[in-house]
């Protein structure tokens, strides 16, 4: 976050052991990082970077999954229910903006069967947030199928554009960028990808948007997918390389 140009951060497990008995199941978590260190005693037993008990959080991203979804939560409400500094009993003060990286609810990891993502934990967050606060939840979830993501990438091509075709731009008659004429998208989730893609298909039609549901990432099955719709766009293929080689086929580039 600091690299991203954020002046004063602090990670959740840094900042809830600031707090004495904010977790009150600390004491039975003895489980410790690689590093060898108690997960219940301040993170490398360091002083804290800042005054927290009483600078408020401007700001909450959660950028992965939760550890300590029990702690978490509960340090997370305590933030943005009491206008982001722990222990006030005034509920009425304006709740800090949270901002989510991801939405997905299920990934592929090692296990045979999905995991639950941030996108879960997001909804294990709002749920009891709104039992406990009076006003709802306010988030912004800046992952797919956002299409800020969608837009984004569309922008950051345009920009490497002059890199790739320099010499192209230096021919007479030429008369500079040109609009995309064909997106690609390719993904392995139908909740995300597909849904992201087609948010952003008013910009373009959808027979120039070719998506690819991808075998690889393990997310989509084409063996039990209910929304047939997809098919009629989307290449269901089974690698990544497969989607770039049909994809260069298409557009005749060897």
């Amino acid at each position: 976050m600091s690299e991203y140009g954020f002046k004063k951060v602090v990670s959740l497990d840094e900042y809830a052991s600031c707090f004495e008995n904010i977790d009150p199941l600390a004491q039975y978590k003895k489980w410790t990082t690689k590093q060898g260190l108690d997960r219940s005693s301040h993170p490398l037993n360091t002083v804290p970077r800042y005054d927290v008990s009483s600078e408020t959080v401007k700001a909450v991203f959660v950028v992965s999954d939760p550890v300590d979804w029990g702690r978490d939560i509960q340090v997370l409400c305590d933030v943005l229910r009491c206008g982001g500094l722990p222990g006030q009993e005034n509920g009425h003060q304006p709740q800090p903006p949270l901002y989510f990286a991801a939405d997905d609810l299920e990934y592929q990891a090692a296990f045979p069967s999905k995991r639950l993502g941030m996108g879960a934990f997001r909804i294990a967050l709002e749920s009891v947030f709104n039992r406990i606060h009076y006003n709802p939840l306010e988030y912004v979830c800046f992952g797919k199928p956002n299409p800020f993501v969608f837009k984004n990438a569309e922008a950051m091509l345009k920009q490497l554009q002059p890199s790739y075709y320099s010499d192209i731009f230096k021919e007479p008659g030429h008369s500079g960028l040109q609009s995309f004429k064909t997106l690609y998208m390719i993904g392995d989730n139908p909740s995300v990808d597909v849904k992201g893609a087609q948010q952003v298909c008013p910009a373009y039609s959808l027979q120039d948007t070719l998506g690819f549901l991808s075998l690889q990432g393990q997310v989509f099955s084409a063996g039990n997918i209910t929304m047939q719709s997809f098919l009629q766009i989307w290449q269901v293929i089974d690698t990544v390389e497969e989607a770039v080689d049909y994809i260069l086929g298409r557009e005749c580039i060897s």
